[in-house]
């Protein structure tokens, strides 16, 4: 079997190995019992906020679509799962021209979400939708961890630039990812070129400690680099002695120099001193920008520190210690036979130990007090009360298996601004405390969205 011979364009992998086995046995089955054709409704939500977290940032929606896209069975994965006996010869031919033609809703990427917020909707097929639930989860889970680590630290930063530089802390795709995800959560840059290259996200850099080392003296170091990248660059100061170096970066940059990175010590007090130096040499215009293991505690720390950026890495492409948000996708409602007309039933696990699920298809609607603000997460099944039907967060991203709702990422960045700045004051502190606002849940018997 050719890969044409499926409509796989060659240049684009497929995204169908990114899943659980069980994905396939569970459609193997459910085709063999003949409820595999039956219309389901998923959804993607999390019962909980990280602990301390005031609120989530959806991100990752647009390498969800083209997840969905690219989600398909050429012919060496069709033979990878045939040789390893993962699916019988009915399913695998089943597989052979697998296109989810289904619909995707979700709240539109960048904007905030809360406990029980229907974050995406999967419908279509049981055979069809069940097959996405891990790479949706995947992608869900790991950027909207990184965007909502990056909004705190951005708004800790309180509007000085923020650098993205961790693709050295983290696996290498996971690290474009995470570039995308911090863009869009308010870093003005990356270190990573695939990211550049992929997202169209500004890219930085200058030198290491190892360039610096290379040379016989600092100051031949420094004088490289300007003559290669001009005075404008960023020199690296605290190798050896920060003072000296300070004052032989201005001695060969001239008052002209942009930047000079301090990446060790007390930043708070080595950032004053600095200062002070280049003020006194006449660099008035000359920037500070501070790295080193920094998370959104160490950058408000430097809130009164005359720094001007802040690179990031670690703390940052780990989600500042909360790497996942727990997401789950999960069946909410299901049709009661394979007929196109047969009706929707709610359907949720039960269990105990804080996993309970509420049944039936969602809406979500957040509703804002007299001054703007939001003061409540209002997530319902049914009609949607008229005071709410403007208010709507779910968005059509996927119809009849066609992606409706691509978007820029500067769009999607600028989304996330302004879904953070509608939330209540309280949602910037760092401080830990419960969702800064409620989720209330209202239940119909009719309707939809």
């Amino acid at each position: 079997m050719d890969v044409a011979d499926l409509g796989l364009p060659v240049d684009v992998p497929s995204t169908a190995l990114f899943t659980d086995q069980y994905e396939f046995t569970m459609l193997q089955a459910a085709l063999k019992a003949g409820t595999a054709e039956r219309h389901c409704v998923f959804e993607v939500f999390t019962r909980r906020l990280p602990d301390g977290r005031r609120y989530g940032v959806v991100a990752g929606t647009g390498r969800v679509l083209d997840a969905v896209e690219n989600f398909r069975f050429d012919a060496d994965v069709l033979r990878f799962l045939g040789e390893r006996n993962i699916v019988d010869a009915e399913t695998l031919d089943w597989l052979a021209s697998y296109r989810f033609s289904g619909d995707i809703w979700g709240y539109p990427e960048g904007e905030v979400y809360f406990p029980g917020s229907p974050i995406m909707r999967v419908e279509g097929s049981f055979a069809e939708c069940v097959l996405l639930e891990t790479v949706i989860l995947s992608i869900l889970n790991h950027d909207s961890a990184i965007a909502a680590a990056a909004s705190r630290m951005s708004s800790a930063a309180g509007g000085r630039p923020l650098i993205e530089m961790g693709a050295r802390r983290t696996h290498e795709l996971a690290a474009v990812a995470a570039s995308r995800a911090a863009y869009l959560g308010g870093f003005a840059s990356t270190s990573d070129l695939a990211a550049g290259f992929r997202y169209n996200i500004p890219t930085v850099g200058t030198s290491a400690h190892a360039f610096t080392l290379l040379h016989d003296q600092e100051r031949d170091a420094f004088q490289a680099q300007v003559n290669s990248l001009g005075r404008g660059t960023t020199l690296l100061v605290d190798t050896y002695d920060v003072a000296e170096a300070v004052r032989a970066a201005v001695e060969v940059a001239g008052p002209e120099l942009g930047a000079v990175r301090i990446d060790s010590g007390d930043l708070l007090l080595v950032a004053h001193r600095v200062r002070q130096q280049l003020d006194e040499l006449g660099a008035r215009d000359t920037k500070i920008i501070v790295t080193s293991d920094l998370d959104e505690y160490a950058i408000a720390s430097l809130a009164a520190a005359p720094v001007d950026a802040y690179g990031v890495g670690t703390q940052l492409v780990t989600g500042s210690g909360h790497p996942t948000c727990s997401m789950v996708y999960k069946l909410v409602a299901r049709a009661e036979s394979a007929d196109v007309k047969a009706p929707l039933v709610p359907v949720a696990k039960k269990s105990s130990g804080g996993k309970t699920s509420i049944g039936g298809r969602k809406w979500a609607a957040r509703r804002l007090d007299a001054d703007g603000i939001a003061e409540a997460e209002v997530v319902g099944t049914g009609a949607v009360p008229a005071d709410l039907v403007d208010r709507q967060l779910l968005v059509e991203l996927v119809k009849s298996g066609d992606v409706v709702a691509r978007e820029p990422l500067d769009v999607v960045r600028e989304r996330h601004t302004a879904a953070r700045d509608g939330l209540p004051l309280s949602a910037t502190q760092l401080s830990r405390g419960e969702p800064v606002i409620p989720t209330e849940y209202v239940h119909g018997r009719s309707g939809s969205q």
